[in-house]
């Protein structure tokens, strides 16, 4: 009677697993099969079932131990060698695929698709054989033809896409690696050497997070893996360090940012990737708190490391604004969009540097009051001051020396007059001249150039005013 029950049990589990199949409920309709097959365990049906439930699952490694046991159930089941044959030959086990498609081919001689898998796992060792070949001369590049029909033909074999990628590593293509390796990791079942190679690659290339992913997978796998706890502590530091040196920068506290890069460097000296970054980023650092000649000193060494990045230049560019050599500013500029045409920031930047420059060879309020480019207002009224005093007219005897000074006065008038207003001073810094009549919407008639509206030196050269101090 227990016989009775247990078929029945395992009957009704089939049924219910079917449905769910059909339906496409595949872990559902799995729970079923493992049901069925507790229940009977000696019909080689129930097995090849299961197993089909895990290919369709995309689980071939677990199909493959119950096609095997419904082939000792029922050695003559061919339907169940064929499956086992090609999922063997997609794993690249030539040796194992053809004793089966042989095994079909002998009981059926006219089998087609036994036929053709057995042609196949022929060629598939002929080809495994000249990848190794090729690849033991030294000739990389023929391997990596070779292994592509490999991979077609066995795209679950692990070894072939490792060989590949180390091909590629070899011809300095790291990136390729990668896409070779990182299937690796789900066919084999304890793939920490790829984990580790990846989180090296990653590394390498400066993908300081996706490296630290793939070194912590090893780790899941064997916390105590020697070499991929030490590359982890190495790859958490240097990302840790990288981390907090943006996220400074995001919080304007750039000299600190500067240190962080240089730790950074110190982290890690050997790695170009992560010099140039550190070079480029405490060159943005040193624009911003201006200190302009470091900035300019450090912008070129990391120009010289990296001569294509657009950002370096655009930040030497701003160096060169700071110390008012616009021409330079201008050269970084126009490289700088050779490298990226599409960049807003450069092309804003090249057209206010452009500005600067026709603004340099006309008056410099800066200049004429002979104070920085960041002065308060305090000390361009100072500097006024003392110019305004050396230089009026009345201090001077002959007609040239008051002809000259008389220019100069009405330059340092002006000077005060644009860089005491913070509106009109804002847009002498974008590179305009609000007292330039080009500038002037509308312009005032022939007032220009002397600021305060009315000029009194008209009158002819007996002008006796009292200089306004305020």
């Amino acid at each position: 009677g227990d016989f009775k029950t247990l078929v029945g049990y395992s009957f009704h589990h089939l049924e219910m697993g079917r449905k769910l199949l059909a339906a496409g409920q595949l872990a559902e309709a799995l729970s079923h099969y493992h049901s069925a097959v507790e229940g009977d365990s000696k019909n080689y049906l129930t097995f090849y079932k299961r197993a089909a439930v895990f290919l369709a699952m995309g689980k071939s490694k677990s199909a493959l131990p119950d096609l095997t046991k419904a082939i000792q159930l029922k050695p003559d089941f061919l339907a169940a060698r064929l499956q086992r044959g090609n999922i063997l030959l997609k794993q690249g086990s030539t040796q194992e695929a053809r004793e089966d498609f042989e095994a079909v081919l002998q009981r059926s001689s006219d089998n087609e698709e036994a036929q053709n898998q057995l042609m196949k796992a022929n060629e598939l060792e002929e080809l495994q054989e000249e990848a190794q070949a090729a690849y033991h001369q030294g000739d990389y590049s023929t391997t990596i033809t070779v292994l592509e029909r490999v991979i077609e033909i066995s795209p679950w074999d692990p070894e072939s896409r490792e060989l590949r990628a180390e091909c590629y590593i070899r011809m300095g293509d790291p990136q390729k690696a990668i896409q070779d390796l990182t299937p690796t990791t789900r066919l084999r079942n304890d793939n920490r050497a790829a984990f580790l190679k990846l989180s090296k690659l990653h590394y390498s290339l400066g993908n300081h997070h996706e490296s630290l992913n793939n070194i912590r997978e090893c780790l899941k796998l064997d916390q105590d893996d020697k070499e991929c706890f030490s590359h982890y502590k190495q790859v958490k530091k240097l990302s840790k360090q990288l981390d907090s040196a943006e996220e400074l920068i995001q919080e304007g506290r750039h000299q600190e940012a500067i240190e962080k890069y240089e730790s950074v460097m110190q982290t890690e000296p050997n790695v170009p990737y992560y010099t140039n970054l550190a070079k480029e980023r405490i060159c943005f650092c040193l624009v911003k708190i201006k200190s302009a000649t470091e900035a300019i000193d450090v912008c070129s060494e990391a120009h010289q490391r990296d001569p294509r990045n657009a950002n370096v230049l655009r930040d030497r560019a701003e160096a060169y604004i700071l110390n008012q050599d616009y021409e330079k500013a201008v050269e970084d500029y126009q490289e700088a969009r050779e490298f990226d045409g599409d960049s807003n920031d450069i092309k804003e930047g090249l057209e206010r540097a452009q500005r600067l420059l026709k603004q340099s060879r006309k008056r410099d309020y800066y200049k004429i009051l002979g104070v920085s480019r960041n002065a308060n207002k305090q000390e361009i009224t100072k500097a006024y001051r003392k110019l305004a005093q050396q230089w009026h007219p009345d201090n001077f005897q002959s007609e040239a020396e008051k002809k000259e000074a008389e220019k100069k006065f009405i330059d340092i008038a002006s000077a005060k007059e644009v860089l005491t207003d913070p509106e009109m001073r804002q847009k002498f810094d974008a590179g305009e001249d609000p007292l330039d009549p080009e500038n002037q919407q509308g312009g005032g008639g022939g007032q220009q150039g002397w600021p305060f509206h009315f000029n009194p030196f008209e009158s002819g050269g007996s002008f006796h005013f009292k200089f306004q101090y305020n």
